[in-house]
């Protein structure tokens, strides 16, 4: 029987990846990571339970992890006349932009009073100067880095079912897998063992 083919970096990246959406009150990301961190815990059960089907559903959930961080690296860089500014990602429910907009490397946030305009009393202007590195690089590079994990995972995981396929066809159900089995059942036909009886 194989380890678990989900080691910790698999947990941590998740995880990571769901605490900063959660900061930047991403909606659409923070269901997809939630989603994700359910079945990466299938998966695991899966593999220690020695459920290949558990296993199974993990590998095609890669593939469709793997499509949406496409998409959102296409989001950040604009390709095919998406937008980084839209709210698609928080289901224009808000304005809220990724949590590395405001604090990523070497930003600094500078905030300006808007009083004395009609409307925006009480409100403030947000510019951020001096990033080291645009926020959408830095979302770029998470995405990247989650595709990698999930191809990672997706080759680990149908090794895993492989082997205990493998280990289904080699199992002899009735001496295990043992060619030789440790007990010995009695081959003479039974009226001779009547006749030893009576003798």
């Amino acid at each position: 029987r194989c380890n678990s083919p989900f080691p910790s970096p698999f947990q941590l990246a998740a995880l990571e990846r769901q605490v900063f959406d959660f900061l930047g009150y991403q909606w659409a990301p923070i269901l997809a990571n939630f989603l994700h961190i359910i079945i990466v815990i299938l998966g695991l059960f899966g593999t220690i339970q020695y459920r290949p089907r558990y296993i199974v559903v993990y590998a095609i959930w890669t593939a469709i992890w793997v499509t949406w961080n496409i998409f959102i690296i296409c989001f950040y860089l604009e390709v095919g006349g998406l937008s980084k500014d839209s709210e698609l990602l928080t289901f224009n429910i808000s304005r809220h932009q990724s949590w590395w907009s405001e604090n990523g490397p070497g930003c600094v946030r500078k905030e300006a009073s808007m009083s004395g305009i009609k409307g925006l009393d009480g409100h403030s202007y947000v510019s951020v100067i001096g990033c080291a590195l645009e926020y959408r690089y830095i979302e770029v590079m998470h995405s990247s880095f989650q595709i990698l994990i999930a191809l990672v995972g997706f080759v680990y995981a149908c090794y895993v079912v492989s082997v205990f396929t493998e280990e289904e066809d080699s199992f002899d159900f009735i001496g295990g897998f043992d060619p030789f089995p440790l007990y010995h059942v009695n081959e003479k036909p039974t009226n001779l063992l009547f006749k030893q009886t009576y003798l």
